[in-house]
């Protein structure tokens, strides 16, 4: 695949560079897939495996969660299971939490800075729905709009939605909803005054 690098993530591991003007397209889905659905140590996947099968049990779950998170802090397959578990918990909280963190992985993996609100649609291939990176940016940016809204933080949320359709203005990953539920939201709250 020629022209292939890698750099040395936080975390220690080493990973293949995204950079988002990479000219072959395939190199660059092949090191998003690596790093989403690979580089995940063994052990890892065995405490997220038995987290999911312990998922009515929740300190056994928890357990295994903060096991997997011990050994790989920052692996997007941590972070989604994480997110997943506190989600479907109701934990709305703590899963916003850990959206934060998706976001700071991905932005970090993308290479693309630490503050979302600086994106610009010619940052990465955001409306390429095969850029995994680039996807699940913005699948993290939307977990994190939507429980913004959950907790009562239109501001916060509005911001972020406004910022998925900048992004992804084909609205691939489906903000359209999430904004027309916040501006409800926002009128609701008029009539109450």
């Amino acid at each position: 695949m020629g022209g292939s690098s890698t750099r040395m993530h936080r975390s220690g591991r080493i990973v293949p560079a995204v950079s988002p003007g990479a000219a072959d397209a395939s190199e660059q889905a092949l090191a998003a897939a690596v790093l989403l659905a690979g580089g995940l140590p063994v052990e890892a996947q065995e405490h997220l495996t038995a987290a999911g099968l312990a998922y009515a049990d929740s300190p056994r779950a928890e357990d295994h969660l903060a096991r997997a998170d011990a050994i790989a802090p920052d692996h997007p397959a941590v972070l989604i299971a994480r997110y997943r578990y506190l989600f479907y918990k109701g934990r709305r909280s703590e899963a916003r939490e850990v959206a934060e963190r998706c976001l700071t992985a991905a932005l970090d993996m993308t290479g693309l800075g630490s503050d979302w609100r600086a994106l610009s649609p010619d940052d990465a291939a955001f409306g390429a729905w095969d850029a995994v990176l680039p996807r699940f940016l913005l699948f993290s940016l939307k977990g994190y709009a939507y429980l913004s809204m959950r907790l009562g933080e239109l501001d916060v949320a509005e911001e972020a939605v406004a910022k998925l359709l900048e992004l992804d203005p084909a609205d691939r990953i489906g903000a359209k909803v999430l904004a027309d539920v916040a501006a409800r939201a926002g009128r609701e709250d008029d009539d109450d005054e």
